[in-house]
């Protein structure tokens, strides 16, 4: 299952680990997604989507509608 969010499209990034001695290891930095089941009002559902934290924040301010369409219109862009 890909660790991507479902909205805002993040993904995990590569880093590097530093040691004391200046080693440099390779490094995936994970985003901080949940499972979540959201509520959509139009379609009197719910719906169970992979989202990350910020993405949760911005449906909580937003609304689930005004956001999952406004990551569709992104994604069209």
């Amino acid at each position: 299952m890909a660790q991507r969010c479902e909205i805002t499209g993040k993904k995990p990034l590569t880093g590097n680990l530093v040691s004391h001695s200046m080693r440099h290891t390779k490094h995936r930095q994970m985003p901080n997604l949940q499972t979540k089941r959201i509520w959509i009002a139009e379609e009197n559902r719910f719906v169970k989507m992979k989202i990350s934290a910020r993405a949760l924040k911005a449906i909580s301010r937003n609304g689930a509608s005004a956001t999952i369409a406004k990551a569709k219109r992104k994604k069209a862009a």
